[in-house]
């Protein structure tokens, strides 16, 4: 091998949105690692400022085709903590249940079409269905099922507009939702057998010592509710989330990275930070199977990531099934009534992909005078650089493409949402200096 080596991704595949990967090695060092996001940013922050409160659900549903729901969950729970708005246990249910819906559409999304296709040895979720179609097959299904949902609930699959400050804009109606039962209940079974194929998949072995970060609720598995919780003994409500945590610009990145302050150091959010600290809270199925799957937790390798999604498309589905048999749609009301007010909330939700924090200030004239959104992506950038650096080393056996390939499969671990499209693999090595 030679003396200088350098793996470059121009173009990350199977992943949403815009990135690319840059490695530079000196011998068996790694000098330089860089997740490079030359996406466009698109400045939603910015131009939320001066908007009406109602118009804010439905522009954050907007930063992403794959979870618009934990965007908007977010924003109407932050604005009604601004305007003291308390909704009913009704319309948390509903909530929860539109949520489910979108666990299940993106964890199966990602499992079948994009990582799976690691494990396997193919190049994509088309060419693993050459020989695993029914897998894929049952991937989709899966998806569609969590799209049905989204419609019924949200008024449509993708960017979803029936969501609101204040609860929903209408109530769905019980028949349509009881009708999806066979379909939830199919889903239920068929999720147990996916947990089921990831967990016997090999796993490199790797482990980090993660900074585990979610949110962790003492009666439900978090999605919308909770602490913010950490590996290291981190503990707050949102209010207090910019006192622990900061975006810093890096110049190879359109994305801010997050760091944990005053040490300014990566954390890890998503899937398997989940199941490390609320593995207790999931549903009896999900965590009956969790505990027979073969993958002990908690653990820190993020490849056992595939396994915790599969765990929580099980726990959806069966809290899913939960809801719908409980609602019988006589909500006294589908929203709480609310008047424009000044005042500043926060919130932190759990996007598929993990943590998202809103915080808005309304200004004395009941418009947005102020809008912070830190995504899940950006929390993990600085993590998914870090595991770079350990990873590497652990690889420089392998020649250059397959070198390049499995770092590329480190990454799709994160899941990482850059935004809503996917781009084909180019790959170029640079043996000598960077240019």
């Amino acid at each position: 091998m030679p003396a200088n080596r350098t793996f470059q991704v121009k173009a990350l595949s199977r992943v949403e949105g815009e990135g690319a990967l840059y490695v530079k090695l000196d011998g068996d060092r790694v000098e330089h690692v860089e997740l490079n996001i030359y996406e466009p940013p698109r400045f939603f922050e910015s131009f939320l400022r001066g908007r009406e409160i109602r118009e804010v659900p439905d522009i954050t549903a907007r930063i992403c085709g794959i979870c618009p729901v934990a965007y908007q969950m977010t924003s109407c729970y932050a604005l009604e903590n601004a305007l003291g708005v308390r909704v009913t246990p009704e319309i948390h249910a509903l909530r929860r249940l539109l949520y489910c819906g979108e666990w299940i559409e993106s964890h199966s999304l990602h499992i079948h079409l994009l990582h799976a296709p690691d494990f396997l040895g193919f190049e994509s979720g088309i060419s693993m269905a050459s020989e695993h179609g029914e897998a894929v097959e049952r991937g989709l299904r899966l998806k569609k099922i969590g799209n049905q949902l989204l419609s019924l609930l949200g008024g449509r699959a993708i960017h979803p507009i029936n969501v609101t400050v204040g609860g929903f804009y209408r109530a769905p109606n019980p028949r349509d939702l009881k009708g999806l039962l066979p379909d939830l209940e199919w889903g239920l079974e068929a999720s147990v057998e996916v947990l089921r194929m990831v967990s016997q998949f090999e796993f490199p072995a790797f482990e980090m010592p993660y900074d585990h970060v979610c949110l962790r609720h003492l009666q439900e598995y978090p999605m919308n509710h909770g602490r913010v919780v950490s590996s290291s003994g981190l503990d707050i409500p949102a209010a207090e989330y910019e006192q622990h945590f900061q975006e810093l610009h890096c110049r190879q990145s359109t994305a801010l990275h997050s760091v944990k302050v005053p040490e300014e150091t990566s954390y890890l959010v998503g899937p398997l930070s989940r199941i490390n600290h609320c593995f207790e809270q999931l549903s009896p199925t999900a965590r009956r199977e969790a505990e027979a799957c073969g993958i002990s937790f908690p653990s820190n390798n993020n490849f056992h990531s595939i396994v915790a999604r599969a765990i929580e498309v099980i726990d959806a589905f069966e809290e899913a099934i939960d809801l719908v048999r409980q609602y019988n749609g006589k909500l006294v009301e589908s929203r709480i009534d609310w008047e424009p007010r000044a005042g500043e909330g926060f919130h932190v939700t759990e996007a598929p992909r993990g943590l998202i924090f809103h915080r808005y200030r309304i200004g004395d004239d009941g418009l947005i005078a102020e809008a912070k959104i830190v995504p899940p992506t950006s929390q993990n950038q600085g993590q998914i650089e870090d595991d770079l650096r350990a990873f590497v080393p652990t690889v420089l056996s392998c020649d250059d493409a397959d070198a390049t390939r499995r770092c590329e499969h480190m990454i799709r671990n994160y899941d990482p949402c850059i935004s809503c499209a996917t781009h084909f693999l180019k790959v170029e090595f640079d043996r000598g200096e960077r240019p």
